[in-house]
């Protein structure tokens, strides 16, 4: 009969820490491409995947594949660790609150100078 000690089975905190802060990546950078899709002429081209919907086709995949990528890289790093989750929800608030600043009309409109 096999026997687990404590040890076999002790609980991590890594992943979700991975998962929390990768959603405050991703909403960030839904706020930068956003600003940067109305800003800059290039960008607007670049993020048109979709014509009818302009940039936002473009804006949207790409924080989408910011927040996977970040979640995966970080998921893979942290996953035998702890974290501090106090500092790693507190980074995530930041970005989200971030995220949604940008995406503000009066607030994209004071960073484009309009």
């Amino acid at each position: 009969m096999c026997t687990m000690t404590e040890d076999s089975h002790a609980a991590t905190n890594g992943s979700g820490g991975a998962a929390i802060l990768a959603a405050g990546a991703g909403c960030l950078s839904l706020g930068i491409f956003a600003l940067a899709g109305d800003a800059l002429p290039w960008a607007h081209r670049a993020f048109n995947i979709w014509s009818p919907s302009g940039p936002l086709s473009g804006v949207s995949l790409g924080a989408v594949a910011v927040w996977l990528v970040v979640w995966f890289l970080l998921a893979r790093r942290w996953s035998t660790r702890d974290v501090n989750l106090a500092f790693v929800n507190l980074a995530a608030f930041g970005m989200l609150a971030g995220g949604l600043l940008l995406t503000f009309p009066p607030i994209m409109d004071a960073l484009q100078g309009k």
